[in-house]
């Protein structure tokens, strides 16, 4: 296996709007935040990023200029996940165009399809080649699962270079990492499970927390595992309020509070409901980042 494209906290980027539009300054700052406080990469149109409401304009600037920002110092991981495989193969040919270092790929939704259906799929985005794939599987939004031997029959594909696992089924991950071996490597795609997928043999973690918190999480991935599952029980209340409401919701609202954006999202999001705000502004508070 070839070196990994990242060890450590990646940081599924939000995406700051403001009246409507991309706020490009605020995401600047956002970035640039990110990158002083050790964050291992970056990933540009992630769920996190709400790029199901955005225009394809929309998106490429902000793929561009995740790439322009990070000039290199980390690598910028572009959300290219679909429901339709011809469309993610051509966004992941734009991706490369704009410098991106790889893309990540969430299994298909709605229509979804079968265990078959997904090799097929993954197999086809592999082999055109245009960029490396993390494959994303998160059946809480998609509706489908992969198991552990249809990512086992993926392993082998050259440009299949890791898995971001949001199942939250801890099992079914171990039997994900026994069937791959090292031809695969893998990152917690819920902040929660960090430090025991770290403890397993993960490299890492693709973060929505990080966006208000990339130290306390870049910390966290970086440490000795005992270390990290200290710091992942600190941190656990509030990594559960960032996920009490649809995510991106809870942390578009804790960067407002921080003064990092403005609490806009985009229907048919809506803005966090007060009740569950003032119960993360408490933990946001306890963390120390109020």
């Amino acid at each position: 296996m070839s070196a990994p494209l990242f060890r450590g906290c990646g940081t599924a980027l939000l995406t700051p709007f403001r009246n409507g539009k991309i706020d490009f300054p605020a995401f600047g700052r956002l970035i640039d935040s990110q990158l002083d406080n050790g964050i291992s990469a970056l990933v540009a149109c992630g769920t996190t990023g709400e790029p199901a409401t955005m225009t394809e304009e929309e998106w490429e600037s902000v793929v561009a200029f995740a790439v322009k920002r990070a000039n290199g110092r980390v690598p910028v991981i572009a959300g290219t996940g679909g429901n339709n495989t011809r469309a993610v193969i051509a966004r992941a040919h734009r991706a490369k165009a704009l410098g991106a270092d790889a893309q990540l790929c969430v299994t298909p939704f709605y229509n979804k399809t079968t265990q078959a259906g997904l090799i097929a799929h993954y197999r086809a985005i592999a082999r055109d080649g245009a960029l490396p794939v993390i494959v994303y599987n998160v059946p809480s939004r998609t509706g489908l699962n992969m198991l552990p031997a249809t990512l086992a029959a993926l392993a082998d594909e050259e440009n299949i270079i890791g898995m971001k696992e949001a199942s939250g089924n801890v099992a079914q991950i171990m039997e994900m990492m026994r069937l791959c071996g090292d031809r695969i490597v893998f990152y917690s795609g819920s902040d929660e499970l960090t430090a025991p997928i770290l403890a397993l043999g993960g490299l890492g973690v693709i973060s929505v927390l990080s966006n208000i918190a990339p130290r306390q999480m870049a910390d966290l991935a970086a440490a000795p595992v005992q270390e990290a599952a200290k710091m992942n029980i600190a941190l656990l209340p509030l990594m559960s309020a960032m996920m009490s409401e649809v995510n991106p919701i809870p942390v578009k609202a804790a960067a407002a509070l921080m003064g990092l954006c403005k609490n806009e999202v985009r229907l048919p999001l809506v803005p966090m409901s007060r009740e569950k705000k003032a119960k993360m502004k408490e933990e946001m508070q306890k963390a120390g980042l109020l």
